[in-house]
Formats: C-alpha cells, sequence, structure tokens
C-alpha cells in the first residue's frame, strides 16, 4: 500500500534510547513495560510524519538533531518516572462486562 512507508519520525529515536537503557540494564526488558513507555514518551513529542528518516535529516542542522535527540531523551526520562510510578496500581476497570 502507498502509506507503508510512512511514520513517525520521532519512534526510532524514543524506541533506540529505551533500547540503550535496556542494553545498559537501567530498564527492565518486560514488553509491556518497554511499550508504556515508549507511548507515554511519544505522547509527549510532537508528530512528525515523514516517508524516510533521512528526508528528515537531511534538511536539518547539527544543532536540531542534537536538540531532537535531547527533547526525545528527555521525554523518555519522564515517561519511565511516570510509568514506575504507576507500574504496579490498580487499574479501574473502563467497561462493565
Amino acid at each position: 500500500m502507498a502509506f507503508d512507508n510512512i511514520n513517525n519520525y520521532f519512534e526510532k529515536l524514543v524506541f533506540d534510547v529505551i533500547q540503550e537503557k535496556v542494553h545498559d540494564d537501567q530498564l527492565d526488558n518486560e514488553e509491556d513495560y518497554l511499550g508504556d513507555i515508549a507511548c507515554v514518551a511519544l505522547n509527549q513529542l510532537p508528530s512528525r510524519y515523514v516517508r524516510h528518516n533521512v528526508d528528515m535529516v537531511f534538511y536539518m542542522t547539527a544543532e536540531e538533531r542534537e536538540q531532537n535527540q535531547v527533547t526525545v531523551e528527555d521525554a523518555v526520562l519522564m515517561a519511565i518516572n511516570y510509568v514506575n510510578k504507576h507500574r504496579h496500581n490498580d487499574r479501574p476497570e473502563t467497561i462493565n462486562q
């Protein structure tokens, strides 16, 4: 399909930061936990949809790329703190069964 190669530029940056923290044993390697962190972090960042990440990088200065990296790292740290704080809380049922 024509839309298969469209993605949010920040997804890979967020996933890379999270994977680096897992590799450095700073985070548990639990799939749901990491997914929650990624979602919370991505919701803190603007949406930047591109067909190819290289397209966006090509038009950025080195300072913009560095600032994006800092922004992503800050969003991931905030997400880790948020998810850790709420990780073991019981989640209320939202759908009556």
